[in-house]
């Protein structure tokens, strides 16, 4: 297992067996996905499937792009893979002036349209701009209307504006999932100018679509993928458990709480990658509306420190020989704090001391992990 990036702005990590390699998400472009594979020995063109865990923006940024390029298959769930259609389709938006005079021209057309009979075109059409005062359609109650529909895109815009870097913020889906009140980095850009690049594309087109369900396990090539899923404010959001080789690995992230039955499926993991991804007086006093920090801290938010270092004091069997802390937040996280809360939970189980605790990070990929 390599992970190629994990936190706020991408996440990527490559799971291979002896003869299938298959990429955890797409959270950067593919221009930097291709970048960090080669940077620790990999080949992407050997890649031979994508696999989603969820729509979010910081998981699923390059998906298109790559798998176009590589012509590789994409495996995720159907209503994951609607919903990151819906977000990928470019929505038209109309200033309050084009859509008021869209109202008056529709009301126009609906007071005339009844065909001239002597007098009666008139009075018909006298009528009919009677019928739709009645109905809200005067100058002022459209006026109104539109006030209320602008405010609405406004407060809407604002919205998309202020969470556009991606992150822990989840107001609109896809849409959310990076740190908040971020300036889309160089990253993101060339994100944007690699699909802008195929304007005859359909930005959704992807070479091949496989779904699968949370609870159904199912194979590529040799590697047995159980998915299952988790609690996160996104549509569909699934963890994975891959076996092949006799070797057994698990990647839980995006995920608010730890419930039973992922207590289950992280048992007898030879690798367990954990999302440690706040600490919770950093994220209570940072700089987030407490809206944002509201969901993060919520039960479809993200695991914090505290939270993974009660899962590994009281939950987790031991049996990995790899821990690996994932998705800390750059805003409101330290690694020296995800390291020490798990390295209190994991002190007094004296079966764990020859145990590796790495740290995932954002910018560069860690050192492969091989079993």
């Amino acid at each position: 297992m390599t992970v190629l990036a994990s936190g706020s702005k991408g996440n990527s990590t490559l799971v291979a067996s002896a003869t299938t390699r298959i990429l955890v998400d797409a959270g950067l472009s593919c221009r930097e996905l291709m970048k960090r594979m080669k940077a620790v020995g990999e080949e992407p063109s050997a890649l031979d499937a994508i696999l989603i865990t969820h729509e979010h923006q910081d998981h699923v940024q390059g998906v298109a792009v790559t798998a176009r390029k590589l012509g590789i298959p994409v495996y995720v769930t159907e209503p994951t893979h609607r919903a990151w259609v819906r977000w990928m389709t470019p929505q038209k938006r109309i200033t309050y002036a084009e859509w008021l005079e869209q109202r008056r021209a529709s009301a126009q057309r609906s007071a005339f349209s009844v065909q001239d009979n002597g007098g009666r075109r008139t009075e018909q059409g006298t009528g009919s701009r009677a019928q739709g005062a009645d109905n809200g359609w005067s100058s002022a109650a459209s006026d109104q209307a539109a006030n209320r529909e602008l405010t609405t895109k406004d407060e809407r815009a604002g919205s998309e504006q202020q969470t556009a870097g991606g992150g822990e913020d989840f107001t609109r889906g896809a849409r959310c999932s990076a740190d908040v009140g971020v300036e889309p980095d160089e990253e993101e850009k060339a994100a944007v100018e690699e699909i802008l690049s195929e304007p005859e594309k359909d930005p959704t087109s992807l070479p091949a679509v496989e779904y699968f369900r949370s609870g159904n396990g199912f194979r590529i090539g040799d590697v047995a993928i159980t998915p299952f899923t988790t609690p996160h404010d996104a549509i569909d959001p699934v963890g994975f458990v891959f076996e092949a080789d006799g070797v057994r690995i698990a990647i839980a992230t995006d995920l608010g709480y730890m419930p039973s039955n992922i207590h289950v499926h992280l048992r007898r993991c030879d690798v367990l990658m954990l999302e440690s991804n706040h600490d919770v007086d950093m994220l209570r006093d940072g700089p987030y509306p407490w809206s944002v920090k509201q969901r993060v801290m919520s039960r479809v938010g993200h695991l914090s420190n505290d939270a993974a270092a009660e899962f590994l004091a009281k939950s987790y069997d031991g049996g990995a020989a790899y821990v690996v802390l994932a998705h800390l937040s750059e805003n409101n996280n330290l690694p020296e704090l995800a390291r020490i809360s798990a390295e209190r939970a994991l002190r007094d189980r004296m079966s764990l001391l020859a145990n590796h605790l790495l740290l995932a990070e954002q910018d560069r990929p860690l050192e492969a992990i091989v079993l």
